[in-house]
């Protein structure tokens, strides 16, 4: 339609107001159009002015999406969808220089030409429109707007040098990935915006993006129609582009198109390089007339724009096709090359079936309607012919509708969240033919429903490929702690779940054992100081927390870790929080508290170091109190008891006979009862206080002596209850006496039970005495004391004793043959008396 009305083209570079100048001049009106080149950026639009007027007076269409209320007074729409059916008193066009796009230009041109409001049309575009907007519109009123904000020229960055709220422009999906898992690495995550998103996912990712969440985006030239986001700096990947033709260089103007994206309003913005990497074709920068052109905002003038004839002949196929290959009769029009829907129109125009069916004018509006389906998959011309000429077989016969279960079984196929990026992005394209299928009025029987269910699928599609977006592309972790870094945000919230997660504002950074705070063992090394770091802002509170919890805590809460490694540890709750160090005395350890309690103010570290020295000394009075009451008797003895009594403690309870024969031999009958109370046995082999032998008491024991002696490792404690057993050759000297063992020919034999040997031996002298064959030892002792017998013959001999015929019998060694070279036994004098010998 062309109408009498005030045309005006309000030209200039980026960020200078012109769509927020148009949107204001349309809600002037009592009603109005607009026409943008991408249906997000006619969805931005949409929302604002639904704001503005309300639901009820707003429409949104495009491709996918017809939202039209009954009552609408205003429509946001793409530019191929704007209707030419009605009038409105207010009508504009976004982006006019898209007009010289090979592809899709001929539908700016035509709305330049030809789409008026009744009131007052307004053209929006770059300042390079300029001379063609003069020739081809005279009437027009061509008004320039300056940029509001400085547009300045940086050197090339390290991609792990670029400053926050950049976004990184490249010219394929590829290289927008790569560029995104690269920023994950470095800067904690990108948002990743292309055209080929639906609009919730890019709105999904753009809300990441402002939120601050992620500093960085990561993005294709889709950026560059208009999307307003809070962008400071642009930096180019790349500067070359595929355009569908050919692989070529960007121009000056189509730089600056993105460039332009950096800064908002009054705040200024900057552009330049990503330095990938030195190659032999060396760093990308960018030509100084092409900094120059960007900064000044002048560039040469467009020669032309993108024409195709809108006045169709439908007739016949054959002027259908003619009328579309129409050429301009003005030079300032080009006419390119088929776009998709004239190379599918042409592709069937072959088919006998479709010339058939494609007669009437009926018919062939719905012909070329099928055909104007875009290629979201990017198929190519041939096989997305295959599926508009199903489309147009179904609308050519029956009741003219495409049937139900086609569709249904098609959405059925895409109803799935499963798979990566790349396959959710094909079934979204494959999800966005069905929208745009069930927006056309006319093809379907059930139009609104079937529009619903496709809108449903390609939502859950969305949404599934925003969280692998952001799964793929975001480290949470990483951009807290650079947010945490470098704002010291004090928002930040901290907390710590019961298995000992560290999560700071909902990303785990590690794990807290105890004290100890442990990095997520996944970050890398560069990363690892950083959790460090944020861990020792963050858990202060909740490392006092845990200081006074310890020194409020039983005494079961505590546990004397003894694992081979020395010093032996202190756990409370499972988690290590001190050591044992050598002290005064073998029973007056050190108390050495880890060092991930440095952190701790001084009177905390004092209060976990009280709490758990009186943990140790309870547990010393629990399991070794004979050898703290043998110290304290030492007053009451003589000295050559005195002496043995302090042997003892030193040897942690037990004592080799043959060492303290002398002071033995000085012993007074008192003396010997005092021992005998202090539980000390005097044995045939040892002395030894026998409670002191229990498993738990034993661990103590070990413990502090491998303390006391500076040993640099034990072996594990005997199993409990274990009376004999291999002895390990490699344990350090003197471990197996402390654990209360006798080493027999490589048998490790526990002394009291040893000492029982030598006293069942001493009950059957008597009973054995009068034979000449010797002692033939009931088979019971050997039961009793948990040998086999093999083992008891090696104590036996130990004792002094040998086998003395085939049938087993033993006699004591009293006197050796001449043939036998072994050593009495250093114990023959008591072992002689015990037995009767």
């Amino acid at each position: 339609m062309t109408l009498a009305s005030q045309l005006t083209a309000l030209l200039g570079p980026t960020n200078t107001g012109k769509t927020h100048f148009a949107v204001e001049r349309m809600c002037a009106h009592s009603g109005g159009m607009m026409g943008f080149p991408l249906r997000l950026l006619a969805r931005e639009v949409y929302d604002r002015v639904v704001v503005l007027k309300g639901k009820a007076q707003v429409a949104l269409l495009t491709g996918e999406e017809r939202i039209v209320p009954p009552g609408a007074r205003y429509f946001l729409c793409t530019a191929e969808s704007m209707p030419t059916d009605r009038a409105f008193p207010f009508v504009a066009i976004d982006e006019g220089q898209m007009g010289a796009d090979p592809e899709r230009g001929h539908v700016f041109t035509n709305a330049m030409l030809h789409l008026r409001g009744t009131s007052e049309t307004l053209i929006l575009g770059a300042e390079t429109l300029r001379p063609l907007v003069r020739r081809l519109l005279p009437d027009a009123d061509i008004r320039s707007r300056p940029r509001f904000s400085k547009l300045e020229h940086v050197a090339p960055k390290k991609l792990s040098r670029l400053p926050p709220r950049t976004a990184v422009v490249a010219f394929s999906a590829e290289d927008v990935y790569a560029l995104a898992e690269m920023l994950r690495r470095h800067k904690g995550g990108a948002a990743v915006v292309m055209g080929g998103l639906s609009p919730r996912t890019r709105n999904a990712q753009v809300a990441l993006y402002q939120s601050g969440e992620v500093d960085y985006l990561v993005a294709t030239d889709a950026i560059g129609m208009g999307l307003n986001m809070d962008i400071a700096h642009v930096a180019f990947a790349g500067l070359a582009k595929f355009d569908g033709r050919r692989h070529r260089r960007l121009t000056a103007s189509e730089l600056a198109q993105i460039a332009g994206r950096a800064g908002r309003h009054q705040r200024d913005g900057s552009f330049g390089t990503v330095q990938l990497g030195s190659g032999e074709a060396g760093p990308l920068l960018l030509e100084p007339h092409e900094i120059e052109a960007i900064e000044t905002h002048v560039f040469p003038p467009l020669k032309g724009l993108y024409w195709r004839n809108a006045r169709l002949d439908y007739t016949s196929l054959h002027r259908l096709i003619m009328s579309l290959d129409a050429r301009p009769s003005s030079h300032e029009l080009i006419r390119g090359d088929d776009a998709i829907d004239v190379a599918v129109l042409k592709r069937l125009a072959g088919e006998p079936w479709v010339m058939e069916r494609a007669q009437g004018r009926d018919r062939l509006m719905r012909l070329w309607a099928a055909c104007g389906l875009p290629d979201y998959r990017k198929t190519g011309a041939e096989r997305h012919a295959r599926l508009v000429g199903r489309i147009f077989r179904h609308l050519s016969e029956g009741n003219g509708h495409l049937p139900g279960e086609w569709i249904r079984s098609e959405l059925a196929v895409l109803d799935n969240v499963a798979g990566d990026i790349a396959t959710l992005s094909d079934r979204i394209a494959a999800a966005r033919t069905w929208t745009y299928i069930a927006h056309r009025p006319g093809w379907l029987e059930d139009a609104e429903g079937w529009a619903e269910r496709a809108r449903a699928v390609e939502d859950k599609l969305s949404d599934a490929l925003h969280q692998r977006l952001t799964q793929r592309f975001v480290d949470r972790r990483t951009a807290v702690l650079i947010r945490d870094l470098k704002l010291r945000d004090p928002d930040l919230a901290v907390s710590v779940d019961p298995d000992g997660a560290v999560l700071v504002d909902g990303a785990i950074i590690g794990t807290l054992s105890g004290f100890a705070f442990t990095p997520d063992p996944a970050a890398r090394a560069g990363e690892k100081r950083r959790l460090l770091a944020a861990a020792e802002r963050r858990l202060a509170r909740e490392l006092a927390a845990r200081a006074r919890a310890l020194a409020a805590a039983p005494d079961s809460a505590f546990a004397l870790a003894l694992d081979g490694a020395m010093p032996p540890r202190i756990a409370w709750n499972g988690a290590r929080v001190a050591a044992l160090r050598r002290g005064r005395s073998a029973l007056a350890p050190r108390i050495e508290l880890d060092r991930s309690l440095d952190a701790l103010p001084p009177l905390e570290r004092a209060r976990v170091e009280e709490r758990l020295g009186q943990w140790v000394a309870a547990a010393r009075e629990r399991h070794l109190a004979p050898l703290t009451a043998l110290e304290a008797l030492s007053d009451r003895l003589s000295p050559p008891a005195r002496g043995l009594a302090v042997q003892l403690v030193e040897t942690m309870g037990i004592v080799p006979r043959a060492a303290v024969e002398d002071l033995l031999a000085a012993l007074s009958r008192e003396d010997r009862q005092l021992l005998r109370k202090a539980g000390v046995t005097l044995g045939v082999v040892h002395l030894f206080i026998g409670r002191v032998l229990k498993p738990e008491a034993t661990r103590w024991r070990l413990a502090l002596w491998g303390v006391h002696a500076r040993a640099d490792a034990l072996p594990p404690p005997p199993p409990p209850g274990r009376i004999a057993f291999a002895a390990d050759p490699c344990a350090p000297p003197g471990f197996l006496a402390v654990a209360g063992y006798w080493l027999v020919s490589g048998l490790a034999v526990r002394v009291d039970m040893v000492d029982r040997t030598a006293r069942l031996l001493h009950a059957q002298r008597l009973a054995e005495r009068a034979g000449a064959r010797g002692i033939q030892p009931d088979p019971a002792l050997a039961g009793a004391l948990g040998l086999s017998p093999a083992d008891f013959g090696l104590l036996m001999r130990a004792l002094g004793f040998r086998v003395t015929d085939q049938d087993g019998h033993y006699a004591f060694a009293a006197r050796r043959r001449r043939r036998d070279r072994s050593p009495p036994s250093p114990h023959f004098s008591v072992l002689r008396q015990l037995t009767g010998g």
